[in-house]
This record gives C-alpha cells, structure tokens and sequence, in this order.
C-alpha cells in the first residue's frame, strides 16, 4: 500500500482524501484537521476564503501552499459565466490551473446544474484548466463531462453539507466502472464509515468539507476519516467476500467426530 498513489492531470499523490477550508471555527483548527487527515489537497473557495485582505487572518498563514496543494473551487456560483469568472481570477491570482468547478442550481439543495456545469467544463478546458468537476451521480452526464476534457469526475454522495452518506450506489459504481479519469465522491459524506464505503465503491478519492468542520471534534474526526479512506481503499483493493443468501460455517463440517 506504501506505492498506492493515484494522480491527476499529470500530478500524483499519496492521500486519497482531500478536505475544505469552510466553516472551522478558526484557520488554525483547520489547519490542524488538514494535518490530522493526512491530506495533501485542500480545497478553496475563492469567493469565501480571505487570502489577500492582510487586516483579516489570512488562511495562507495557516495552510500554506507550500505545504498542501491548493484546489480553487467555485463554491457559491450558479451560473457558468460566474464560475468561469471565479476562476479565471484565482488563475491571475495564484497562478492555479488545477481547480474544482461546481455550478450549483438552486439555494435549498446546492444541487449541481449540470447544463452549465457542462458548458462550463467545455470552455475552462479550452482554456487550459485542468478541471475537477462536482457532478450529480448521473452516469450519462459523467461520460460527457469526461469526453469534454474533466480531469476528474466528483459525483455528490448525498447533497453538500447533508451529512446523509452515499444515498446511491449502484450509480457510483456505474461511473468508477465507465470512467477513465479519477473519480472521487465529492459532498454527503457524515462518518468515517460514509468515506469507507466511498472507497468500497473504487472511488480514487473522496473530498469532504463539513463532516469535519462541524464534527465535535474536528481534528480526532479528520484523523477518522484519514483511517477509513485507507481501510476502504485496502477493503476495495483486497476483494471483498461474495453475498450469499445462507450461512456458511467459517469451520468445515466434513470429518466431524
């Protein structure tokens, strides 16, 4: 397991977890939930975070960027003109090409709008983006969203912020088994057992903001998740038993006395 690192858009890793930067009660708790986790990613929201105003806490202070690799998200956007707005800013602004896209539909559920989530992915790729796309579990938008140059699919285990868990997985399974590119669950995700399953499934990853952030204890809850990232992938990697329908004694019963 010491070699099992997955990559991309040309740059590989070692942690299959990625974690947020929202809703910690302080950066210096995120930045010890990001160590805990044993992550290498950590997303940002662009329109939220504060990485330029020096009167505020700044969040490079505290996770630096020449610790953990920085994947700008679109957080907050409901149109394609806006996330391509968001983005094209966090380019001039740190130099990134490797970023996250969401394009969310409405306000109650942070569902995504796949139709501009789509006609978003298109121009950023042409643009020289490498993109990560937040994506509903259809497997039909997945391919698409692949064939338009994703570098990596991240279809929602349940809707963001919900805590609910994989509330699909037969179309989870449907996409790691199509897909070409990583694909990582991305939003739904309450326990460490919620990203164990994730990892069951064949995902390459699973990326998760709030089940950390608000758990009671943020930084035993990102050491969890680092454990069961690892457990899952081992599970997946291992092969589990088959389902049958009867019991079968672990002890043979030929040869009884």
């Amino acid at each position: 397991m010491e070699n099992d690192s997955w990559t991309v858009a040309g740059r590989t890793f070692n942690s299959r977890l990625i974690i947020g930067t929202g809703k910690y009660k302080t950066y210096e708790e995120n930045a010890a939930a990001a160590r805990a986790s044993g992550a290498e990613i950590v997303t940002v929201a662009v329109r939220r975070v504060n990485l330029t105003d020096k009167s505020q806490p700044i969040l490079t202070d505290f996770v630096s960027p020449k610790e953990f690799t920085y994947l700008p998200n679109t957080a907050g956007c409901f149109t394609a003109d806006d996330a391509l707005r968001t983005l094209r800013l966090a380019r001039e602004a740190g130099g990134w090409s490797l970023v996250k896209l969401e394009v969310l539909s409405d306000q109650k559920t942070l569902y995504p709008d796949m139709e501009e989530t789509l006609k978003a992915t298109k121009i950023l790729v042409s643009e020289g983006f490498d993109v990560m796309v937040y994506a509903s579990d259809d497997p039909v938008y997945a391919r698409k969203l692949e064939d338009a140059g994703a570098a990596a699919i991240m279809p929602l285990g349940g809707l963001i912020g919900s805590g609910l868990g994989i509330q699909n997985r037969i179309n989870i399974r449907l996409i790691v088994e199509q897909t070409r590119v990583p694909v990582l669950v991305d939003a739904g995700v309450g326990t460490a057992s919620d990203a164990t399953i994730a990892m069951e499934l064949g995902c390459d990853g699973v990326l998760m903001n709030t089940a950390i952030a608000e758990a009671k204890n943020p930084v035993l809850m990102a050491s969890a998740m680092k454990h069961a990232v690892i457990a899952g992938r081992e599970a997946y990697l291992a092969g589990r038993m088959g389902l049958k329908r009867y019991a079968d004694p672990s002890s043979p019963l030929a040869g009884l006395i």
